[in-house]
C-alpha cells in the first residue's frame, strides 16, 4: 500500500520556562465547564473526548505547559475527576533492580502506590502505598486506569491488587487479592484489564477456575457474582455495550469473547478464538450491528447480531497469518476507532490503518502516527474530538488529524513528552493519556506532564 499522509509542523521544547503562556492559557480557559476523564477511555468509556473549546492547531511554542510533577514508573494511564488526578506508579525497593531483559519474570522487590494530585497544579494532595513484588514481564510498573465515582477511587495493580480508597484522602475502604482469593496465576504481563463500573457492579476480569469475570460491590468488596473460566484470563477491560437488542457485558478472555448478562453474570454466548499467547488486549468495539475485536498475533474479528438475535455469528476474521504479514488490522494495546464502518488504529508493526468494515479490506497506512517505521509493537492512542483526532505516538508526539476512508492527513503535532520506557528495546511512551478540563495528562516513568488544549 502507498503511505498517505500530509506533515503539520513539529514542535519541541527547549525549555520548561512557559510561565506567561501558562497564565494566559489558565486565563483563556477559567469560567468554562469542562468534563472529567474518570476512568479507562473517558467518562462513557469509550475514547471519544466531547468537550467543546479545543484548539484547532497547535501554537508556534506548542500548546503551554500547565504543570509538571515527578512520579515513579508505570503504563498506567491518569484519571481526572473532582479537581484531583488520580494515577498509579511502581517504586522498586533499594537493593532492587529491574533485569536487563524486559523477558525476564525475576521477582523483583518493590511497592505500588496510588497518587493523586491537584488537576490545577499538580501538587500531590496524597499518596497510597503497599508492598508488591513483581514476576512479570515488563515490570515498570502499573497497568490499568483507575475508576473515580462516587468519592471513591478504584485501582488495580499488577499483582492483582484491587482497592477501593476515598478519593480524598486515599483512606483504604476495602480490598481484595486476585492471587490469594481466587488462585489467579499472574498473567505473563501483569493484570491489565481496567475495572469497570456498572451501577453498584465493579466488574473485573480476575482469572482462576469458574472466576475470570467477577462483580464486586462497590461499596463493600463483596462478591456479588462470578463466570466463566479460562487457563489464561487475558489483559482485555470488560465493557458494556447495546448488542442483540439488550445491554450485553463484552468478556474478551485468551480463549473466547463472551456476552454475560450485566446483573448476573449469566452467559448468553460464547464464540471460541483462541489466542497466541493470551493476547485479548484491545478493547472491543461496539458497531450498528455487532462487534469488532483485534489482537496481535491473531488479527481481526467481526461478530454481527442478526435481527433479533441475542447470539452473534461470525461475519468474518483473519485466517493464520505471520505477526509481520498481516492482513487485516492487528492492534498490540490500543483501542481502535470505530467511524462510519471503518476501523482506524495501528497494526502489528506500527502501520496505521484504515479497515473497511464491511469485508476487512485494508484501504490504506501509513507510519506518521505511531514510530514513524515499522517498528514491533508500534503504538500510538486514538482519542476523537470534534470533527479530528488527537494521536498519542509512543515518541511523546500530540498529533492533530484528520482520518477517512480516503486518506490519513495530519493536521499539526507538538512534542508534549520525552519516550524513556525501554522495555521494547526502544524508548516508548505506552500509557494512555487522559483529556479533561480542555487540558491533556499525560505521563512516562519519571513525571507526569498537564498541557493546555483550550481554544484561544
Amino acid at each position: 500500500m502507498t503511505e498517505r499522509r500530509s506533515r503539520g509542523t513539529c514542535w519541541r521544547p527547549g525549555t520548561w520556562t512557559v510561565i506567561v503562556a501558562v497564565i494566559a492559557g489558565a486565563a483563556a480557559s477559567a469560567g468554562l465547564r469542562g468534563d472529567d476523564w474518570p476512568q479507562w477511555l473517558g467518562p462513557q468509556r469509550d475514547g471519544h473526548w466531547r468537550e467543546t473549546g479545543i484548539l484547532d492547531s497547535f501554537p508556534a511554542g506548542g500548546p503551554p505547559r500547565v504543570w509538571r510533577t515527578e512520579l515513579g514508573a508505570g503504563y498506567a494511564g491518569p484519571a481526572v475527576a473532582g479537581g484531583r488526578v488520580y494515577v498509579m506508579d511502581r517504586q522498586v525497593a533499594q537493593d532492587a533492580a529491574r533485569p536487563k531483559s524486559a523477558f525476564d519474570a525475576s521477582t523483583i522487590a518493590g511497592s505500588e502506590r496510588v497518587v493523586c494530585l491537584d488537576a490545577s497544579n499538580g501538587r500531590i494532595v496524597w499518596r497510597q502505598e503497599y508492598d508488591c513484588p513483581y514476576t512479570v514481564s515488563y515490570a515498570a510498573g502499573p497497568r490499568t486506569t483507575a475508576v473515580v465515582s462516587g468519592g471513591r477511587v478504584y485501582t488495580l495493580g499488577t499483582m492483582g491488587h484491587l482497592r477501593c480508597q476515598e478519593a480524598s484522602d486515599g483512606r483504604l475502604i476495602w480490598s481484595r487479592d486476585f492471587v490469594k482469593e481466587y488462585g489467579l496465576k499472574v498473567p505473563t504481563w501483569g493484570v491489565s484489564a481496567h475495572p469497570l463500573l456498572d451501577g453498584e457492579r465493579l466488574i473485573c476480569v480476575v482469572g482462576g477456575e469458574g472466576s475470570v469475570a467477577v462483580a464486586f460491590h462497590r461499596d463493600t468488596g463483596r462478591e456479588l457474582w462470578r463466570a466463566l473460566s479460562a487457563k489464561e484470563p487475558g489483559y482485555c477491560p470488560p465493557v458494556i455495550h447495546e448488542a442483540g437488542g439488550r445491554r450485553q457485558l463484552i468478556v474478551w478472555h485468551a480463549e473466547a469473547v463472551n456476552g454475560l448478562d450485566p446483573q448476573t453474570g449469566r452467559v448468553l454466548w460464547t464464540e471460541p478464538w483462541k489466542l497466541n499467547y493470551g493476547m485479548a488486549i484491545a478493547t472491543p468495539r461496539s458497531l450498528e450491528d455487532g462487534l469488532f475485536l483485534t489482537c496481535f498475533y491473531n488479527g481481526s474479528l467481526r461478530l454481527r447480531f442478526p435481527p433479533g438475535q441475542e447470539t452473534p455469528v461470525v461475519a468474518w476474521k483473519t485466517a493464520k497469518q505471520s505477526e509481520r504479514d498481516t492482513a487485516h488490522l492487528n492492534c498490540t494495546m490500543a483501542t481502535p476507532w470505530i467511524e462510519e464502518g471503518h476501523a482506524y488504529g495501528p497494526c502489528s508493526y506500527g502501520q496505521f490503518r484504515c479497515l473497511r468494515l464491511e469485508d476487512g479490506a485494508r484501504l490504506w497506512e501509513t507510519f506518521a502516527p505511531t514510530a514513524g517505521k515499522a517498528e514491533r509493537w508500534g503504538n500510538c492512542f486514538v482519542v476523537k474530538n470534534g470533527d479530528r483526532w488527537f494521536l498519542l505516538s509512543e515518541t511523546g508526539d500530540l498529533i492533530l488529524a484528520r482520518l477517512s476512508p480516503s486518506r490519513y492527513e495530519e493536521l499539526g503535532r507538538a512534542h508534549l513528552i520525552d519516550p524513556d520506557n525501554t522495555d521494547p528495546g526502544r524508548p516508548v511512551v505506552w500509557s494512555h493519556p487522559a483529556f479533561a478540563h480542555r487540558r491533556i495528562y499525560l505521563r512516562n516513568d519519571h513525571e507526569i506532564l498537564c498541557f493546555d488544549l483550550a481554544a484561544r
